[in-house]
């Protein structure tokens, strides 16, 4: 399928008179739901962000958590019912599989909010870089951040040349060129080539024809972070 019939086929505008239905029920439903039901035209505000105001959307709720303030907004069951048939995330992540880097509690995000790709290594494989496409054009995501962290075991791994079995060679074939673009830096080498695998895999999603479009459109940004496992927060790389 072409990327032109893919847009005609799967469109905001479909997606939203399918979508249509269900809002008018979950706004019926409110009555008996309470004052605490967030409705869906204030939920949904974020779909009118622009690229850079997502972007700040995000790390104002990293810094809420790292500061202790988290508002856990929209985990309730009122939200889950809200978006149950349709979705509209702000944000898009491409996150490193590793279990202590859960992107909606680090971003103090909810249900909808985010649409996150996990692969180790934050990796942009052709499978990651067609969901993304579909997170941005088809659902509205604003920014893709590229996030790395801290000690990460897959960039490790491919520094030291790590022999590996199945299929877990593929992923660190996917972080060499970084490595190599990152080998004459001066300071901690694994920090260095972990910053250098987000902006390696940044320009992969950039390649994209649909990405690169939208970001042209003034419709995205791809922007970069770092995690800190140890404080919690998120620094831009770029």
């Amino acid at each position: 399928m072409t990327v032109k019939n893919f847009r005609g086929h799967l469109s905001r505008r479909n997606l939203l008179k399918v979508g249509a239905g269900a809002l008018g029920g979950t706004t019926a439903l409110a009555a008996g739901l309470g004052s605490k039901l967030v409705f869906p035209d204030q939920a949904l505000a974020k779909d009118k962000l622009t690229p850079e105001q997502a972007l700040q959307e995000l790390m104002a709720g990293n810094q809420r958590f790292i500061n202790g303030r988290r508002q856990n907004p929209r985990q309730d069951i009122a939200r889950l019912i809200e978006v149950a048939k349709t979705q509209k995330p702000f944000a898009a992540i491409l996150g490193c599989a590793d279990s202590r880097v859960p992107s909606e509690i680090i971003f103090d995000q909810g249900f909808g909010d985010l649409f996150i790709c996990r692969v180790a290594g934050n990796i942009a494989t052709p499978e990651e870089i067609g969901s993304l496409e579909f997170g941005t054009l088809v659902l509205g995501a604003k920014v893709i951040m590229v996030m790395g962290h801290k000690r990460c075991g897959a960039v490790e791994a491919t520094i030291k040349g790590a022999q590996v079995p199945g299929q877990i060679a593929s992923l660190l074939d996917a972080i060499k060129p970084a490595i190599r673009s990152s080998a004459d830096q001066t300071g901690d080498q694994l920090e260095n080539a972990t910053k250098a695998n987000v902006v390696f895999q940044m320009e992969r999603l950039k390649a994209s024809p649909v990405i690169s479009q939208l970001i042209r459109e003034d419709k995205l940004k791809v922007a970069g972070g770092y995690y800190d496992l140890d404080t919690g927060a998120v620094t831009m790389v770029s």
